[in-house]
């Protein structure tokens, strides 16, 4: 899908308001870096690179961008301050585009895929659970068949508050005892999904064990278990990263990256945060795509990520 992929005015406002925190602090940060300034020079460049690095975007990332800026200034001889945010828009789309992140525009999976089989990773507190839920409300809206598996045996929480959201959602949970294997819940809600027509499976995981080469054994152990059902499963491996934490997201998006084959991300509670910038950083770092943000705790408030209308929301149009 290209660039110029429709996008709602709801989800424009949406977007617009969830981001509002950290377009402020951008901007305000940009305003003060060519406060005088009527040309992008070497010293807007170092304003510019501070204003970056302190709204997340992360050190090797921000490097990134300046140097392609530098490139286009040295040429187009002579850039004015005002052409800056465009710039900046084009470049980091450019460079969202290079992390093989797409435009989508809706809540879809391939059809060739049935069960199409999503592994849902991360630490617990980053909103896994609660987007999960959402995941779930937006496939069965598209009218897809949803299955739920509680694989998350080590918390009671856990499987409670899925328990709820398939209840709010109107999708059928597959659970297990407390501290039951997870690859045996993983394996059961594969088989009920596959016997039942659905279209889409869902497997939430413990957020925390004891240690890395546990969760790197765990992981690995139900991807092997779900094989057994859907030989090409999981075909996604969604990790969930809390936008308000900033630069510890990476180092959570570090450890899971070990630990297993992440091939998209969700970055949730970004309209909590002025923080958003971390998107732009983590995606670039670990060139993975990001397919989902979270805006809010309503239904609706988890979007398919667009990183042209990203970059015109947190930069101006």
């Amino acid at each position: 899908m290209g660039i110029f992929s429709f996008f709602s005015r709801e989800k424009k406002e949406t977007l617009d308001k969830g981001l509002s925190k950290t377009k402020e602090n951008v901007f305000s940060k940009i305003t003060r870096a060519i406060a005088g300034k009527s040309k992008v020079d070497d010293e807007v460049l170092d304003n510019l690179e501070e204003v970056l690095i302190t709204s997340d975007v992360g050190v090797d990332t921000t490097l990134k961008i300046i140097s392609r800026i530098e490139d286009r200034v040295a040429r187009d001889k002579y850039v004015t301050t005002a052409e800056l945010t465009a710039i900046l828009r084009e470049e980091i789309a450019s460079l969202l585009t290079e992390n093989h992140t797409e435009d989508l525009e809706s809540f879809t999976v391939p059809e060739d895929r049935k069960p199409y089989v999503i592994m849902v990773v991360g630490v617990n507190g980053v909103g896994k659970t609660t987007t999960i839920g959402k995941l779930a409300y937006q496939f069965k809206k598209a009218g897809k068949n949803v299955y739920l598996g509680a694989a998350d045996t080590f918390r009671a929480a856990a499987v409670e508050q899925l328990v709820i959201w398939s209840e709010r959602v109107g999708v059928p949970v597959v659970k297990q005892k407390m501290g039951s294997d997870p690859a045996s819940v993983a394996f059961d809600t594969l088989s009920s999904a596959k016997a039942n027509g659905a279209d889409v499976v869902i497997i939430d995981t413990a957020g925390r064990l004891h240690n890395k080469i546990n969760l790197m054994n765990e992981l690995t152990k139900i991807k092997n278990v779900m094989k057994k059902v859907v030989p090409d499963a999981p075909h996604e491996v969604l990790l969930v990263l809390d936008g308000s934490t900033g630069q510890n997201a990476f180092e959570q998006a570090k450890q899971f990256t070990a630990a297993t084959e992440v091939n998209a991300l969700a970055v949730t509670k970004l309209d909590g945060t002025a923080k958003g910038g971390v998107v732009i950083g983590i995606s670039d770092h670990f060139r993975i795509p990001v397919k989902y943000i979270g805006l809010g705790e309503g239904m609706e408030d988890l979007q398919v990520f667009n990183r042209k209308e990203f970059v015109n929301s947190l930069f101006g149009e």
